[in-house]
């Protein structure tokens, strides 16, 4: 292959692969089965065979198969359809002196199938070549180029014998090649051309086999590269070879440094071209990639939690080479990446990582649509809060080349830095609860410095926002804050640990709506009331929103005392509208960073505290008198023994 690129293929760690044959009555497919197993046309064919395996030296592979023959009557739809579901591929069989079924492919299987959302490759076989009328010649390519071109999951067409046994075994051969080696996410057959995808996934291979960054694979990388993939090096001819080939194809594939970024590509669709994705696929396997193009779950090792109100963040080092990243793709250095400038910095991962939700507008941007640094870092952050294996595999996109190990580090307990009354935590999560309209959403838009807009729009599913925040002394610590509307705080609260991941509990409430203060107030006692009988006391802080209307009196009053009640300080008041807003978030974060203070105690829970504490007082008055006493005995029957001796 290409004088030697190439070498055995990969099975992705497979170890079975189940087959479902499919078509209409008469079509052959019980003949095709048993011919292929017992390598002889069958005398005499049940209507529908038991599952058959072919064993595993029947292909190079090395992987058995079981083959399920599938009844044609509808009387057994429902034996058919779970057949389907339960395969890795489906072959449906016409019959090539019956033109009918082949229509019949197209006006009922497929469509079938795609109704019942099955995702398995499909292999479509010509059963009973040896009866075809040879004087009306016919094309495979122009019968099946127009329903390939409808039915993109339709991976081979094969027309066969199972009479003379002609490219009989070639049919669950493809089979197999379609699973394991798949042509579909690969190549993109309308357009002749490889998928995005897998140009990522080949671009980031060919950066980390550049070792001397010249843009090039010069002779010695290129031969690394082969041992690497299939442990044997090309010699001087086969590689002269394989850049000739190159160059009369892809002029701009090969230069006297060596072979560009343009000829690497050129050769994974030659691969392809050449009907050998299977070279593709071990090239793929050995740098990592799954069967989607994105890396093994298996490679993506992070640190783990061993608490709830534990968490994990990036290292100094890892935001380091982060900063340092931000700055190579900023070409005009104007401390923001333009939407080109974040789609280059992320060419190698499988796609942008944040383009949708809940990463999609969560952090920082200037008002030309341009992700800031603290917006950047502000997103990784994010990332690793939620799902730091997302976070692991984006930076192994990147070029991150450290032990993965070194990239994050484990946070102590929530409840511990309660007791020790520091932190050492560089991100904190808020929860940000409150009624409808109470003015959450343009809180978080406020901390992304956007805009006050006048109108409403209620928040659909989980919304975050994340910055970073300047505290005195020129400390930078990142916030996120995660927005819980109103109809899910009930259900979201009864999860007992739904307050081991928050740092502070902000509630908002609209200053001029006594029915926004009095829901706030509720939810206010809910997070304190779940915080004690969690044992994840939250800090709280109370926002009194919209202080640029006329505030409702009572609820001013109410506000005050009810803060006072659960020893909290009395609510900041704020308007979305000023300039004055930042306060509120270095309050967040200095309430973050004191987790000891502003924890709401109710009534109840003050009484269980004092009842635990009388209680251990009496343990320990009781443990003491228990120690003297025993002191005593002893001490009494020391001076007895001395007596008598």
């Amino acid at each position: 292959m290409l004088g030697g690129f190439g070498g055995k293929s990969s099975s992705g760690g497979r170890k079975s692969l189940r087959v479902a044959v499919a078509g209409d009555k008469g079509t052959g497919k019980s003949s095709l089965i048993s011919a292929v197993a017992s390598e002889t046309f069958p005398d005499n064919v049940p209507r529908v065979l038991p599952p058959t395996t072919l064993p595993a030296d029947a292909y190079p592979d090395y992987i058995p198969i079981t083959i399920i023959d599938t009844p044609s009557s509808i009387d057994n739809r429902i034996k058919l359809i779970e057949e389907f579901r339960k395969a890795d591929v489906v072959i449906l069989t016409y019959a090539c002196d019956q033109p009918a079924t082949l229509d019949r492919l197209s006006s009922y299987w497929l469509p079938e199938l795609r109704r019942l959302q099955i995702k398995a490759p499909v292999i479509v076989v010509g059963c009973k070549l040896d009866l075809r009328d040879e004087r009306s010649p016919v094309r495979l390519e122009d019968i099946m180029a127009p329903i390939m071109k409808e039915y993109r999951e339709i991976e081979t067409c094969i027309e066969c014998s199972a009479l003379t046994l002609i490219q009989a075994p070639d049919v669950f051969y493809y089979a197999l090649k379609a699973v394991l080696h798949p042509t579909f996410p690969l190549f993109d057959q309308e357009k002749q051309c490889l998928k995005p995808r897998l140009r990522r996934a080949v671009q980031r291979i060919f950066n980390f086999c550049d070792q001397d960054l010249d843009g090039a694979l010069n002779d010695a990388e290129l031969n690394d590269f082969q041992v690497n993939c299939f442990g044997a090096p090309l010699d001087p001819v086969e590689l002269m070879g394989v850049k000739r080939v190159v160059q009369e194809r892809q002029p701009d594939g090969v230069t006297d440094l060596g072979l560009t970024l343009p000829g690497f590509l050129f050769l994974f669709s030659l691969f392809i071209e050449r009907g050998r994705p299977e070279t593709a696929w071990a090239i793929l396997r050995k740098f990592g990639y799954n069967d989607s193009l994105e890396l093994n779950t298996e490679l993506l090792t992070v640190p783990a939690k061993h608490s709830p109100d534990q968490s994990i963040e990036l290292t100094n080092e890892t935001m380091d080479f982060l900063r340092g990243f931000f700055q190579l793709y900023d070409l005009d250095n104007d401390g923001a990446l333009r939407p080109d400038e974040l789609d280059d910095l992320f060419q190698t991962a499988p796609d942008s990582p944040w383009l949708e939700a809940p990463y999609k507008d969560a952090a920082e941007k200037t008002p030309g649509g341009k992700l800031t640094i603290n917006g950047f870092l502000s997103e990784w952050a994010l990332m690793t809060l939620l799902d730091p294996r997302k976070t692991l595999a984006n930076l192994i996109y990147i070029g991150y080349g450290h032990d993965p190990a070194s990239a994050f580090s484990v946070t102590r307990k929530r409840s511990v830095d309660r007791k020790k009354q520091r932190t050492e935590r560089n991100v904190f999560q808020c929860f940000v609860f409150g009624p409808k309209k109470s003015g959450k959403s343009a809180l978080l838009d406020s901390f992304l410095e956007r805009k006050f807009s006048d109108g409403y729009k209620a928040t659909v599913g989980e919304r975050y926002a994340a910055n970073v925040v300047d505290q005195p002394g020129g400390c930078k610590k990142t916030l996120i804050l995660r927005e819980i509307p109103e109809d899910r705080v009930k259900k979201f609260l009864a999860n007992k640990e739904a307050l081991a991941a928050c740092d502070v509990a902000v509630v908002v409430y609209d200053s001029s709506d006594v029915y926004s203060w009095r829901k706030a107030r509720e939810m206010l006692m809910e997070v304190a009331r779940k915080g004690e009988e969690s044992g994840y006391g939250t800090p709280c802080v109370l926002v009194a929103a919209k202080d640029d209307l006329d505030a409702y009196p009572m609820s001013v009053q109410e506000s005050d005392r009810v803060c006072m009640e659960l020893g909290i300080d009395i609510p900041v008041s704020v308007s979305m509208k000023d300039d004055e807003r930042n306060s509120l978030f270095r309050k967040i974060v200095s309430t973050a960073e004191n987790p000891h203070m502003s924890v709401p105690e109710t009534e109840s829970g003050r009484r269980s505290k004092n009842i635990r504490q009388v209680v251990n007082s009496s343990l320990l008055f009781v443990s003491v008198g228990t120690a003297v006493g025993f002191a005593g005995l002893a001490a009494y029957r020391a001076y007895s023994a001395r007596k008598n001796a």
